[in-house]
């Protein structure tokens, strides 16, 4: 009988622990997070409940799982502790990394919430997100390095590798060049400002805002929801155009090719009253001018103002469309047009020299049966000499 009551009080007892424990945390976070409604991190830290049940239940079954006296515990005790030890190991990490990342979302939340600056809280989103996947990445690389130290094998040849780490190191350099400079370049991005999450940014040729950046790549999703992802190094070693650097007021340009008759006052009046009614547009500035003339066309320039991109593209459009539909409409004169009118002819008397018709002086033993032949064009008259070609 003590052969079954001693495991189930070992395990069972462990395991009531473990919930009772993880219950009253969980208690002590919801009413400390209902006290504090200025800071989100008693809500945050309540997602740390499971990996902290978890530690703690490995952690008593790890160091009383010999006290059961089970013959099959007994028999696979080394087996069993190892396992155990993988587990609370994994456990830890995953626990500090809820921790963690608590900790920042909840510093990041505060800062949003108090800042009224667009662009520097999306400064700090992206420092933020590249942060947690810096402690992500450390974390789970030092839980893997203590799980492997848990092996023997691991232990004993841990010397030698310690002696051959510069050698090593130096081929690993070498073998990830492109992943270490995307990683460092992941760095400068983050703490350099050069590009933000939620940044609209141009690149190859391509329109799209920043959605995601991680210490190697970097996702642009544009305005056809297409998702471009290009490596960090990109732009860092590239030029490319960042709308919302220093600001996400935009100024935009619209042009017209119009005739040279066109109302450019009349166009004026009519620009300001479209912008009016025109919810995109944000109030700052307009203007319209003639900017350029060729022989055919005069080119009109307007020049539109917007809160950010989106929104000065709309402006755009509206003003392109309703401004060429009232032209059309009142002022169809003043399309681009191709001139088609037949040649005016010169004025009476002035014709040139060449094309002016004289008469004829014929030689005397010449006969002429029609009139015309008596007359040929001025500078096509034959010299005396000249030979007959026959005819007339």
């Amino acid at each position: 009988m003590e052969n079954v009551l001693r495991p189930l009080t070992v395990v069972g007892g462990s395991v009531v622990f473990t919930l009772v424990v993880g219950y009253l945390a969980d208690v002590t976070l919801r009413r400390a997070d209902a006290r504090h409604h200025e800071t989100p991190l008693w809500g945050l830290l309540r997602r740390c409940r499971l990996p902290l049940q978890v530690v703690l239940l490995t952690a008593l079954l790890r160091g009383s799982y010999r006290q059961t006296q089970w013959s099959v515990i007994e028999d696979r005790e080394a087996g069993i502790g190892q396992v155990l030890s993988l587990v609370l190991i994994g456990a830890s990490a995953w626990l500090v990394v809820r921790i963690a990342a608590a900790i920042v979302e909840s510093s990041y939340a505060r800062y949003a919430s108090s800042s009224r600056d667009t662009a520097r809280v999306r400064r700090v989103r992206t420092q933020v997100t590249l942060i947690m996947r810096i402690v992500t990445a450390v974390v789970g690389v030092v839980a893997v390095a203590a799980m492997l130290l848990t092996f023997p094998d691991f232990r004993t040849i841990g010397t030698s590798m310690l002696a051959s780490a510069g050698i090593i190191g130096i081929v690993a350099g070498v073998a990830a060049q492109s992943t270490l400079g995307n990683l460092f370049a992941g760095f400068q991005i983050a703490f350099g400002d050069m590009v933000r999450i939620g940044d609209t940014v141009v690149v190859d040729g391509e329109w799209g805002v920043v959605e995601e950046v991680t210490l190697t790549f970097l996702a642009v999703r544009t305005w056809d929801e297409r998702r471009i992802t290009m490596p960090v190094s990109y732009f860092t070693s590239k030029p490319f155009e960042n709308w919302s650097r220093g600001g996400a007021q935009m100024t935009g340009t619209v042009f017209f090719h119009l005739d040279h008759s066109a109302p450019v006052g009349l166009m004026r009046e009519k620009l300001k009253d479209i912008l009016a009614d025109c919810p995109a547009w944000d109030g700052r500035d307009w203007s319209l001018a003639v900017t350029d003339t060729t022989p055919s066309t005069i080119q009109v320039r307007s020049v539109l103002t917007a809160k950010d991109a989106d929104d000065i593209w709309t402006v755009r459009c509206v003003v392109r469309e309703q401004m060429i539909t009232w032209l059309c409409e009142e002022h169809p004169y003043a399309l681009p047009r191709v001139a088609t009118s037949a040649a005016s002819l010169p004025p009476d008397g002035q014709w040139p020299a060449r094309g002016r018709a004289i008469p004829r002086q014929p030689r005397p033993a010449e006969v002429h049966s029609n009139n015309a032949d008596n007359y040929v064009l001025d500078g096509d008259a034959p010299a005396k000499d000249a030979p007959r070609t026959g005819r007339g």
